[in-house]
């Protein structure tokens, strides 16, 4: 009697268990400050909708030139739909990052990828495993920067914000 007692109880246990996974799976997070910084930064270098001087006043941003003249544009957004890094444990060379954006798609490989894959993590995206790779996930990247507001070294200035998983 035990027996049927606790499978009748495991199924719906097991039910509970299966819906809070896939809640937990497309979790939204904000994040401010210098990771927000960073995770657009390596983003922006990638964005084909993202205009040359953005791209350009994002590298100096985020390698410390806050200090230059900014033009009367200073504030604009990296958006990201979607990115999936890779890398391996068995193939320990092996790394690359494709990046979904609305009418495009971008594969990046090597330092580059390590680059995105190191700061995502950072950021709070949590890899998982799978027959010797790891693999990062999340979608919805939107990044806020104000280039006026970081200059002021405040800590403010830079907020992204995004989903993890699938």
């Amino acid at each position: 009697m035990t027996y049927s007692l606790t499978r009748k109880l495991a199924a719906p246990a097991f039910l509970l268990f299966c819906a809070a996974a896939s809640n937990a799976s497309a979790a939204p997070v904000t994040i401010t400050g210098p990771t927000a910084l960073a995770l657009a930064a390596v983003a922006a270098q990638h964005s084909p909708h993202l205009p040359a001087y953005d791209r350009k006043t994002m590298a100096r941003l985020f390698g410390g030139g806050s200090v230059f003249l900014i033009a009367t544009k200073a504030k604009f957004s990296v958006a990201v739909d979607a990115v999936v890094c890779r890398t391996s444990n068995v193939d320990i060379a092996a790394r690359s990052c494709e990046l979904t954006f609305k009418v495009s798609k971008k594969t990046i490989r090597g330092r580059e990828a390590n680059e995105l894959y190191a700061t995502a993590a950072t950021a709070g995206v949590v890899a998982e495993g799978a027959a010797g790779s790891n693999i990062e996930s999340f979608s919805k990247l939107n990044c806020s920067i104000d280039a006026k507001e970081i200059r002021q070294k405040a800590g403010g200035g830079a907020q992204c914000s995004f989903e993890t998983g699938k």
